[in-house]
């Protein structure tokens, strides 16, 4: 059997693993980066004050306030920590809670593919049909807003969009995002915004379609922890959105996780607080393993990719070599002993490609590169 999603492909890496072959994973997008010291230590202490039992179900009064205040500080994006955020146990969760709060069964969501492959396992699980329009590396994978108003029917509700993408790591323009709030407007529709890696952005400015005219009162935003922190295990995920409809994702969230872990939000506070420094310094390095993948990657015969504007992720076209996505990650893992992902896994048009995350060590980046380019030198 072949293996091609996310975890199988990691499975079978463990094993070679195992055996003793040497394994560069660059299937998992994981920060390498240990979460902050500050915030680790704000945990142990929560916990010495047995902080440990059940929190408002939309999260302690001061990690809200903690995050209002980064988002304030570092995008200018202004929301009232009583009544217009809600934290829960990461941002898978966020985005399956909004689905099921504010959409019923047979609702359509429009979302450019490729995509975060979550998207389409949380719009089952919700009975929603999940509506793919096509961004393409021969369109420098920006945004052609006319298939968005192609796709709209009577039953579409909500427009999910994610910037820096995952796993191509475009960003959408101002101009694409302003299309698509004209759209928004135009139709009625809500706006889900995924701006997970709003901090990993290369040489230009993050900007939140929230912030566009007449977008506060249609747009939920959907943040973590997880990326700009180096937090993935500590389940810190946030939605920012309009009271009216914040208090009924709320009532969802609370009868699915009651809340997020008490401690762990504990130690969140000092990280939205005090950790502009470390996301600057995390953001720095993950520039320049982007400009060396880059540099690297596009010297191999037969690899064509576009450089990543943001995220950590890289997803360079393999058609040329004349082999299914899966079979050219199962030859890079067993040839070069380099972990990637099939593109198809993040949707349809994922077709031709596959994923690479460039946050693991600079060194690793460099030995990966230079194994790929020998395997795949050899076909």
């Amino acid at each position: 059997m072949p293996f091609g999603g996310v975890y199988e492909i990691y499975a079978k890496a463990n094993k070679l693993e195992e055996q003793g072959k040497r394994i560069i994973h660059m299937e998992i997008g994981r920060p390498d980066f240990d979460s902050p010291d500050f915030a680790k230590e704000a945990v142990k202490l929560a916990l010495d004050k047995s902080q440990v039992h059940y929190t408002d179900a939309n999260g302690i009064e001061t990690l809200r306030k903690a995050i209002v205040e980064k988002e304030e500080r570092r995008f200018g994006l202004k929301y009232d920590y009583e009544t217009e955020i809600s934290i829960m146990c990461g941002a898978a969760e966020v985005i399956g809670v909004i689905m099921l709060t504010m959409m019923n069964p047979g609702d359509e969501i429009i979302c450019p593919s490729p995509y975060f492959s979550a998207y389409k396992e949380q719009a089952l699980i919700s009975g929603v049909k999940l509506v793919e329009v096509p961004t393409l590396m021969s369109e420098s994978w920006q945004l052609n807003v006319e298939k968005i108003r192609n796709k709209i029917t009577s039953k579409t509700k909500m427009l999910l969009i994610n910037s820096p993408n995952n796993p191509t790591g475009y960003i959408l323009s101002e101009e694409n995002l302003q299309q698509i709030a004209n759209i928004a407007k135009e139709k009625d529709l809500i706006v889900l915004s995924d701006e997970c890696y709003d901090e990993f952005i290369y040489g230009e400015k993050h900007i939140s379609i929230s912030t566009l005219e007449d977008m506060r009162d249609r747009t939920l935003i959907v943040k973590s922890a997880s990326k700009s922190f180096s937090m993935t295990g500590w389940r810190i995920g946030y939605v920012l959105g309009p009271s009216n409809a914040i208090k009924y994702i709320n009532r969802v969230h609370q009868n699915f996780s009651t809340c997020t872990t008490s401690f762990a939000q504990w130690g969140a506070v000092e990280a939205f607080r005090h950790g502009d420094e470390f996301i600057n310094n995390m953001v720095r390095e993950f520039k320049r393993r982007c400009d060396y993948l880059y540099e690297a990657l596009t010297k191999i015969e037969g690899l064509k990719m576009i450089k990543p504007k943001g995220a950590f992720y890289a997803f360079p076209d393999i058609k040329s070599f004349g082999m299914s996505e899966n079979e050219i990650c199962n030859y890079l893992l067993e040839e070069a002993g380099v972990v990637v992902v099939a593109g198809p896994n993040f949707g349809d048009f994922g077709k031709g490609h596959i994923r690479l995350a460039y946050c693991r060590s600079y060194e690793n980046i460099v030995e990966a590169c230079d194994k790929i380019k020998v395997a795949l030198g050899k076909l």
